[in-house]
């Protein structure tokens, strides 16, 4: 039997269960929240970032979901500075020259703040002489910060990041620092046999 999870990571929190490099003062990790032996994310999410992780006790499945050459779709929902126009909306959907390179096409669209959204914990930083919204944004490829570096790119820097999809997985049901178990879906990596990966309940 093979675990299969997912984890709405709070915001501060390391996407990893140890702190090795402040060992004197440790700071909150995957741990604090999953007390699972042998699990592993699939894929990263910076600590000043929020929402989905999946993680499991599979190496083929955790290779086959973080690899970029797999090119998983991930769903961003994005609070910006200001109101992007047209044209900054145009740009993050054809490709930005950041500086490892042109940026993949992405999907991108203006939306409202998402419901039943939870109050981070520290508040993002208000200017109030200054706008912000949300916007969606769906990337196939995971380069460091790089919706960070989007949106800076275009005039409107990143105030909160949520991932809020990773495949055909949501943050649906999932309060941050809640994780559940799932069926693990069927590898599709070379001719790996295809296995019945239910979690133990």
């Amino acid at each position: 039997m093979s675990w299969f999870i997912r984890f709405n990571k709070p915001y501060d929190v390391l996407p990893q269960f140890t702190d090795r490099a402040n060992s004197e003062s440790p700071r909150s990790t995957l741990s604090d929240f999953i007390d699972l032996p042998g699990v592993y994310p699939a894929g990263r999410l910076d600590r000043d970032s929020e929402g989905l992780m999946l993680l499991t006790d599979n190496g083929r499945l955790q290779a086959q979901i973080s690899d970029p050459k797999h090119k998983m779709a991930k769903t961003y929902w994005v609070q910006v500075e200001g109101l992007p126009d047209s044209a900054a909306l145009a740009t993050l959907r054809n490709g930005i020259e950041l500086k490892d390179g042109l940026t993949r096409p992405a999907k991108v669209r203006l939306i409202d703040e998402p419901n039943g959204l939870w109050p981070r914990n520290p508040p993002i930083r208000v200017r109030q002489t200054v706008p912000d919204c949300w916007i969606e944004l769906t990337l196939r490829e995971g380069r460091n910060r790089q919706v960070r570096r989007m949106t800076a790119a275009v005039g409107h820097p990143t105030l909160r990041l949520i991932r809020a999809k990773i495949g055909d997985w949501t943050l649906d049901g999932l309060d941050p620092g809640q994780w559940d178990s799932l069926p693990a879906p069927e590898l599709n990596v070379g001719q790996q046999r295809k296995r019945d990966r239910r979690p133990r309940r």
